[in-house]
């Protein structure tokens, strides 16, 4: 928690329009009225459901609350105690089939048997999905750094820390039928229950009516809908769990929830369990209602469908850094979720990450990077872009760091892995990015008449320029080649539209005084010599990097 702020950061924290500071002065306004707002633990929530694997909205989730509660902690001056729980909803019944995950015949014999009950598709290392579900989830926390205690539904259940809510459940019954009811249409009306017993034959969580209700014996009672057998059960000890929107009630009044934010999807589930929570004579907690991440067809992200990335795939491409980024920008903005995504949040991150320390006080607290770094932003001042090593990678066919580093020298003489460690990674996650994505959807073609007079003109140009000249100067000589033939300040975007396409098979890049400087005025010419032959179009993989 950094708590050691300098005096004059420290006063900026009132005026900061971050979004994690207004949601973090909204929870205040809401403790103040609390009967013991001002002495309770301040509990900050997130729920998951691990029906299938745990996807990047999960851990968006979990990014965004820490950065409230990290707010919340810096304009409380470190004086509130604060918790934030990670809820695992594992014992809900697992409904249907995800289709990305293996042994999908096994899995069918477990429809409706707890999700911790469910065996393991992917191997023998856990007992249960939900088991590998959690696991996989927390190990994507704990590398992120995040400070959270995991719940397990099945787990509090079945130790009776949900007794007391579920008594007080049974007890308003009737309310919360009254507020539900309304709401589902008249066939799911006829079978609906905030209960679902667990059957003590199949152990199945069963979606069925409650015919009888004993609150004095602490028990209600079903019909198998099997044998047609009445069955009594007790609410308590995991013998039942609720529906979700009153599992959700349940869990913010017997956890003490105080700040829960969720889906735009949820804005009616999270006003009917506000209901139901003030039924169980709980305050429902503050939060907020966040767009939806969409993959790259509009569609939004489904962990049962497996679209959209996964956080394994960021990480393999992109540091955790810039995905904690991608959280913070624009959280009440649906964002499309899919790999071209990835360079420019990386080099978005490495640019606030190097004005931060040029920030005056107030600009520093509305820099992601302080949110994203509890406010102990590393420096890192890097040479070069990430979209201009995977230029470098895909023109050199470079696959390795050792030939990447040869150039970057050219750059920067004093650069070394070890130096620039930062730099080193995003070496590696270029080539991988290239490899996987870059390289398959490569499109070289010929250049036109025009072009090639002025894809020439650029290459003798290179051969008269002064042997240290920079990136601003080479950018210069691009220009004039373009200018000199045809292509006027209107239409100079095509001109190097074109060098894009004849000379790196792509129809955007990086500015390219840049990238000659980095990648030398030799190899360029060559580069420009091998477009205009027309071995790039041909599909020639001559390995430029050994140049």
């Amino acid at each position: 928690m950094p708590l050691n702020l300098d005096p004059e950061l420290l006063a900026a924290t009132g005026n900061s329009k971050a979004w994690p500071f207004e949601e973090a002065r909204r929870l205040i306004k809401r403790l103040g009225r609390l009967k013991d707002g001002a002495d309770k633990t301040v509990i900050f929530e997130t729920g998951y459901g691990p029906s299938g694997l745990p996807h990047i909205g999960t851990f968006g989730e979990v990014a965004r609350t820490s950065m409230v509660k990290q707010a919340f902690e810096i304009l409380t001056e470190g004086k509130r105690k604060t918790r934030l729980i990670c809820f695992s909803d594992d014992m809900d019944g697992l409904r249907k089939v995800p289709t990305n995950v293996p042994n999908q015949e096994m899995l069918a014999a477990y429809l409706d048997q707890p999700l911790s009950r469910v065996p393991d598709p992917f191997s023998d290392e856990y007992p249960s999905f939900a088991a590998h579900n959690n696991a996989r989830l927390r190990a994507f926390l704990d590398r992120f750094g995040f400070e959270y205690e995991f719940f397990s539904a099945t787990e509090c259940y079945t130790s009776g820390m949900m007794d007391k809510t579920l008594l007080k459940m049974l007890e308003v019954y009737d309310q919360v039928m009254d507020i539900i009811l309304p709401t589902l249409g008249s066939e799911r009306r006829a079978t609906y229950s905030p209960f679902l017993p667990v059957c003590p034959r199949t152990g199945k969580v069963l979606q069925v009516p409650m015919i009888e209700r004993h609150p004095e014996k602490r028990t209600v009672v079903y019909e198998d809908p099997e044998t047609g057998e009445r069955i009594e059960t007790k609410v308590t000890g995991g013998a039942v769990k609720c529906q979700w929107k009153a599992d959700w009630a349940m869990r913010w009044t017997a956890l003490g929830v105080d700040y829960e934010m969720a889906g735009k999807d949820l804005i009616e589930s999270v006003n009917l369990s506000s209901k139901i929570c003030r039924a169980l004579g709980g305050t429902p907690p503050e939060g907020f209602n966040y767009e939806l991440f969409l993959d790259e067809n509009g569609e939004k992200i489904s962990k049962s469908k497996g679209n959209g990335l996964t956080i394994e795939e960021w990480l393999n491409y992109a540091s955790p850094e810039s995905l904690g980024l991608y959280m913070f920008q624009k959280p009440k903005t649906a964002k499309r979720l899919y790999f071209d995504v990835i360079p420019r949040t990386v080099d978005e991150y490495f640019q606030h990450l190097g004005a931060y320390p040029r920030h005056e006080p107030k600009q520093k607290l509305d820099n992601p990077v302080w949110h994203i770094h509890g406010g102990a932003p590393p420096q890192a001042e890097l040479p070069i872009t990430f979209a201009l090593l995977l230029n470098l990678v895909s023109a050199s066919n470079a696959h390795d760091r050792a030939i990447l580093w040869g150039f970057i020298k050219r750059l920067a003489p004093d650069a070394t892995p070890e130096t620039h460690p930062k730099l080193d990674e995003l070496v590696g996650y270029a080539i991988r990015y290239y490899e996987d994505f870059v390289a398959p959807e490569k499109r070289f073609r010929m250049p036109t008449d025009q072009e090639r007079q002025a894809l020439a003109a650029l290459g003798l140009a290179l051969a008269e320029a002064p042997g240290g000249a920079d990136a601003a100067e080479l950018q210069n000589i691009v220009f004039e080649a373009g200018k000199s033939n045809g292509y006027t300040k209107e239409n100079l975007r095509e001109w190097f539209r074109a060098i894009y396409e004849v000379l790196l098979g792509s129809s955007q890049g990086p500015r390219f005084g840049s990238f000659i400087e980095l990648y030398g005025i030799e190899n360029t010419q060559a580069l420009i010599a091998k477009g205009l032959a027309g071995e790039l179009a041909s599909g020639a993989e001559d390995n430029l990097a050994e140049r």
